[in-house]
């Protein structure tokens, strides 16, 4: 039986912030807090018991509010990712968005779904319980055409499976592309590097990107370079070869393209993620067409965790289920379009092992 529980996390702008805690009988923990919809913590058993907290994040709520916030465990929205010079064009009419990441915008601009406060109510549902985040973003906020309303649920159940299902609906036609911008560490946040974790990508293609890391168009085989994880593989086992796309991204920060049929939207199994040391597993199932892939290579030793230790260059990596980065100027990608009428809908099932 999982409990939820619910404790102040601070105050922005007049509104209380709230901290869910949602537990099973094995002894995880997810914490949700009301801010940006962010997972601050989860913890998990290793092979032996012991529990740690196997996410990136900030000890309070200063630490989410400050502008060097790499997004961690964020809702990215309305369009997670980048779209190249903030501009796309819909049914003939172009639109620009603010460029927050040099030229182009990222994870939904300047104050993204990441940087919202959002309702929250509890909820249960074939034996898993957890919360329901809700936001209504109002026509041209950050520049996006149509009042967008959102739902985000966290379930977790007894197989110490989190689903995180995202709905949205608009009365305007616009793009969506959500996600979660969790960074994981099996070993425990704070413990070090996570280049000898073990990652398998149901990936046998990529999306190259040009040097300010937004898609060239391309979907580009992965075999013979260093983005081939159809196999289990450390992280770091290639992450200094000399490749041109880890010199742009300091290392991976690329979309990978799953194997699976042209619009085919079922769960299947896109990553695994293990850790030798902790005997912890990592296991993603997702509806979504791609990951983005990121190796922690901007993080660089000036945020401190809950741990109270600093966050270096590759000490967490985020796997973000994900459409494709800037789909509305690249026409051979799956579109992001959604219409009046049409609901948006996207499943994600984080299930942690040992």
């Amino acid at each position: 039986m999982v409990e939820i529980s619910r404790e102040p996390f601070g105050e922005i702008e007049g509104r209380l912030i709230d901290r869910y805690t949602l537990a099973n009988r094995h002894g995880l923990r997810v914490e949700v807090i009301t801010y940006g919809g962010i997972i601050r913590a989860i913890w998990a058993p290793d092979r032996n018991g012991q529990l740690a907290n196997v996410t990136l994040g900030f000890a309070d709520l200063a630490g989410y509010l400050d502008q060097n916030d790499p997004y961690f465990g964020c809702i990215a929205g309305r369009y997670a990712n980048r779209i190249a010079n903030g501009r796309f064009t819909l049914d003939g009419e172009t639109y620009q968005l603010p460029t927050n990441d040099g030229s182009n915008h990222l994870h939904g601009g300047v104050r993204g779904f990441d940087k919202r406060v959002w309702d929250a109510e509890e909820i249960s549902e074939d034996g898993a319980a957890g919360v329901r985040l809700a936001r209504v973003s109002p026509d041209g906020e950050e520049g996006y055409p149509g009042t967008l309303s959102t739902t985000v649920s966290y379930l977790l159940d007894d197989d110490n499976q989190l689903r995180i299902d995202y709905r949205a609906e608009s009365d305007r036609p616009t793009i969506v592309n959500l996600t979660n911008h969790t960074y994981w560490n099996l070993s425990g946040e704070g413990s070090g590097s996570v280049e000898d974790h073990v990652l398998q990508l149901a990936a046998s293609r990529y999306t190259p990107v040009d040097d300010s890391l937004t898609p060239t168009g391309e979907l580009a085989q992965v075999q013979g370079t260093p983005f081939d994880f159809t196999t289990p593989t450390a992280i770091g086992a290639r992450i200094r070869e000399g490749h041109p796309q880890l010199l742009i991204g300091r290392g991976y920060d690329h979309n990978v393209v799953l194997d699976r049929a042209p619009g085919e939207a079922t769960l299947i199994e896109a990553a695994t993620l293990r850790d030798p040391d902790s005997g912890r597993v990592l296991t993603i199932w997702t509806t979504e067409p791609g990951i983005q892939f990121y190796s922690g290579g901007y993080l660089d030793g000036t945020l401190v965790g809950p741990s109270g230790r600093t966050y270096r260059q590759g000490d967490g990596a985020a796997l973000e289920t994900q459409h494709f980065p800037d789909s509305p100027s690249q026409p051979a990608f799956p579109s992001t379009v959604l219409r009046p009428g049409e609901v948006y809908a996207s499943t994600t099932v984080l299930a942690l092992a040992t």
